[in-house]
Formats: C-alpha cells, structure tokens, sequence
C-alpha cells in the first residue's frame, strides 16, 4: 500500500502534537501519539515500555522547568498498510532559571518512530530519540536530583549506515 496524503498528514500531526503535549505538559495528549505498551528509548538509561509510566516519568522531568519550547522539523513518513515508519528532527530549548548560571539548555536531535494503526488511529509502538548537539548548562537538565539526561550525541550517519534508522530501512 503506497503512502495516501491522509495518512502522511495523520502522522505529521501526531508528531508535532507530541511537541506540543510536552511544552503544554498535557500528558493525556500522550494517549493520542503513543501505544499504551510503547517501547520508547531516549538514550543509555531512559526507556521506558509503558505510556503511563513513560507520561509520569516526563511530567516529573519537565515539571520544574519555567518553560520548553519543541519544534519538529524534516518529516519523512513511509506507510506500509496498517504499519508506518517516521523521521524528524527536533530542536528544543529549554529554560530554568533556578539553575545558578546560564538557565538555557538547547538541544537538537532526531525521533526515529515506527507506528501502527489502531481503531483510534495511528500511534507510535516504537521511538528512538538521540541528541545530535547541545550547548548551555547541562544542570538545567537535572530537574530530578541525581537523575541526568544524556548529553552524548548521537552521529545520524552512523546510525544509518549500521541499518538503526527504521524509515531508511522500510524506504529501501
């Protein structure tokens, strides 16, 4: 089954709905991006295999900061009848000024989504997340006492080349 318009625009939305869920830290708009036994791994120590979970774990995370701001760029959608696979970039800045210092963290990366069409729609049963660049504070991060994000970044070539990039893949 080839790509239809429909579906292409369906999952675009999702995903910059999910930016959006996240800035507006509207959890319950979770339930409309992503399967309830999503696999979702955002680096070495952060995956998670249930969406309650993975919400609650989110809005602690984000909870103490003044502000967020996600933009989703560079969408590549690939529809393979009731399965699909995405590619994004996305860029986000994130502000608290209760950090001593610079209150800045600004990151880019990349959403790496395979997906499946249910009876409520589409929605992410697996996501990959990687950091391509950051600068600022890298405390800004650390709105969980001892609990730090990865601040390594990942090469989106490397990643392609060993075959880890599902869109490339179903695309070939």
């Amino acid at each position: 089954m080839a790509n239809t318009t429909g579906d292409v625009v369906a999952i675009t939305g999702l995903v910059n709905l999910y930016g959006i869920a996240v800035d507006s830290q509207r959890w319950e708009l979770f339930d409309r991006v992503f399967s309830a036994d999503v696999h979702a791994d955002y680096g070495a120590s952060s995956h998670w295999t249930d969406l309650d979970q993975f919400k609650s774990d989110f809005a602690a995370f984000h909870d103490p900061f003044d502000s967020t701001q996600h933009t989703m760029s560079t969408h590549v959608v690939h529809v393979d009848g009731d399965r699909a696979h995405s590619f994004c970039n996305g860029g986000w800045r994130l502000v608290r000024k209760a950090v001593d210092g610079n209150p800045l963290w600004d990151g880019t990366g990349w959403y790496d989504d395979t997906w499946v069409r249910t009876g409520h729609g589409w929605r992410i049963a697996q996501r990959v997340c990687r950091i391509t660049w950051w600068t600022g504070d890298p405390f800004v991060n650390e709105t969980i006492p001892g609990v730090k994000f990865e601040l390594t970044t990942t090469v989106l070539r490397r990643e392609a080349d060993a075959g880890r990039i599902g869109v490339l893949t179903a695309c070939d």
